[in-house]
């Protein structure tokens, strides 16, 4: 009797010859790039280093192709858009200590993103290990230890031979539901010695599928095929899981209105006669959803932005799928499944029954008037006249990546992204400097299509550095950065609290004369000629910058006092 796992594929002739002669002058840089290759991956992000020499001079035996950034951090940025936009995992090559650490905010954006990033870094020599005090260049106690609380899984090799297991496990993790960075270390020695290892050819990293019970799937079917007043609420579990066209299904034959998270923006189309859009920091909104009797969360741990400042209390039955399942019932009780949101959408689709509410449209329409009486109550033109031209000067379906910055907390809420999976920020983590790293990660992915990069001036001057990037690689992007002379949201939430902004205000460089100085055209613009240089920036090849003077503002938050 035979079993499946009793199967071995045998290998051919041919390559039983191939593995008992591997060609010379390869070192354990080549089994990373090997693997990689092995696993599908086309091209490598990363910032060489002593320590990490050995992986970098293999590069040139390889069929990958790397972009290189000039800050850790901002590789990393570039790393995590590239996973967004392709879905695939994407290598991030680093050095060891500064270099290593320096990634650590990138990272944690694209954990909170479940963006899939393969990051590799160099260690110090084998004999390091262990955490003595050798003194090693970059040496740490335990490398590792830095990166455990941020990463999904961490992958140490101390010999030649795991290298292709130990990357196929990585590659496993990032890629399994929920996406998310991984970190695999292995030491310079390792690196740089020669190896008389096989090449390596198709290294076995399927990702496992993340299936929900089929006994919550019915319950949550029931439910929801039942309801009087259900609605959706949609994260970025939806867009990262595919699972867009499945959710306006599922909408549709539920008469649900859906509102889409700041991170599950695209997730459900814009206009349609069930979209709430993305109004969240808004009280109307949040009223809407406490009033429905069954709520779907797909996708969203309802944290602290989608849950309007936790102002949000549910009063019906919420049903949530997730696939973090530390995210699973952290913040309200509910039905929950631990599963892959496309995976959950389908049972449900196959089991919910179909249910016709004629008042829904109605109710959506009355809620968005609110909501835009509320704005335009609030003396906002400007904010709005920007955001629109924006809107029309990027053309449908080109991505676009928004820093930390007022105009991007604007388009969380007001922007129409126009396609799926292609308006992304930092959000999750927030930090600073990710828009404009990120749309050179996005041009890298697909440089066929225009990319758009939003920052305010303290934004940009974390990636400033990155015009060398665009230029050597030529990548379409076009920055718009505001520049309103320091930072922006800061300043105006220290004036509401203490009556007046410190360490808010900057000295910044002319962004124009600067682009221009790394072979980058940039121009000044007005709010009112924004529309025309931006399209003209983004229709023209390579890479541009466009800086508009001004002072933005925010509209008023309704989470307050509650």
């Amino acid at each position: 009797m035979t079993h499946d796992h009793d199967l071995v594929l045998r290998p051919t002739p041919a390559q039983t010859e191939a593995a008992l002669n591997p060609p010379p002058g390869r070192n354990g840089g080549d089994l990373v790039v090997e693997t990689l290759a092995g696993l599908g991956a086309t091209t490598v992000f990363g910032l060489p280093g002593q320590h990490a020499l050995g992986m970098f001079d293999a590069l040139r035996r390889s069929s990958l192709r790397y972009v290189g950034l000039r800050v850790e951090n901002n590789a990393g940025f570039a790393a995590d858009a590239y996973g967004r936009i392709t879905g695939e995992a994407a290598p991030l090559l680093l050095s060891t200590g500064p270099g290593a650490l320096t990634s650590l905010a990138a990272l944690q954006e694209a954990a909170a993103a479940s963006a899939p990033v393969l990051a590799i870094s160099s260690q110090i020599p084998t004999a390091g290990l262990g955490g003595g005090r050798h003194g090693y260049l970059h040496e740490l106690p335990d490398q590792a230890a830095s990166f455990r609380g941020v990463v999904k899984s961490v992958h140490t090799v101390r010999t030649q031979s795991q290298i292709p297991s130990a990357i196929a496990a990585a590659w496993k993790s990032a890629l399994t539901a929920p996406h998310g960075p991984v970190w695999v270390e292995i030491p310079q020695d390792v690196l740089l010695a020669q190896t008389g290892l096989p090449v390596v050819t198709a290294p076995d990293a399927t990702p496992e599928d993340l299936v929900p019970r089929p006994e919550l799937t019915a319950v949550a079917a029931h439910l929801l095929s039942h309801a009087s007043r259900p609605a959706i609420i949609a994260g970025g579990g939806v867009v990262r899981s595919d699972a867009a066209g499945k959710l306006l299904q599922l909408a549709e034959k539920l008469d649900a209105p859906v509102v889409t998270t700041f991170g599950g923006k695209g997730a459900f189309p814009w206009e349609h006669p069930l979209s709430l859009q993305s109004w969240l920091e808004d009280r109307h909104t949040t009223d809407f959803l406490e009033d429905a009797d069954v709520l779907l969360v797909v996708g969203s741990g309802l944290g602290e932005l989608s849950s309007n400042y936790y102002t949000f209390e549910p009063r019906g039955r919420v049903v949530q799928i997730e696939a973090d399942l530390g995210k699973l019932e952290s913040n309200h009780p509910a039905l929950g499944i631990h599963a892959d949101a496309r995976l959950a959408l389908q049972a449900l689709l196959e089991t919910v029954e179909e249910r016709t509410d004629e008042a829904a449209p109605a109710r959506v329409r009355e809620l968005l008037s609110r909501v835009g009486e509320r704005i335009a109550s609030q003396e906002l033109d400007l904010e709005q006249q920007v955001l629109a031209a924006v809107r029309r000067a990027l053309p449908a379906g080109a991505p676009s990546f928004w820093d930390m910055t007022i105009l991007a907390y604007w388009a969380w809420s007001a922007f129409d992204p126009r396609g799926t999976n292609v308006m992304h920020s930092a959000q999750g983590a927030g930090g600073l400097g990710y828009g404009f790293p990120a749309a050179l990660g996005a041009a890298a992915a697909d440089p066929t299509r225009p990319v758009l990069a939003v920052s305010g001036d303290g934004g940009a001057l974390y990636s400033i550095a990155e015009l060398a990037t665009a230029r050597q690689y030529d990548l379409p992007v076009t920055w718009l950065i505001v520049d309103d002379g320091g930072y922006g949201i800061l300043r105006e939430y220290m004036t509401d609290a203490f009556g007046q902004a410190t360490a808010t205000e900057l000295t910044r460089p002319d962004y124009v004369a600067l682009a221009e100085s790394f072979g980058v055209p940039g121009v000044r613009t007005t709010p009112e000629t924004l529309e025309e240089d931006l399209a003209k920036a983004l229709s023209a090849p390579g890479p541009s910058v466009v800086v508009l003077p001004a002072v933005l503002r925010m509209f008023a938050p309704t989470h307050l006092g509650r």
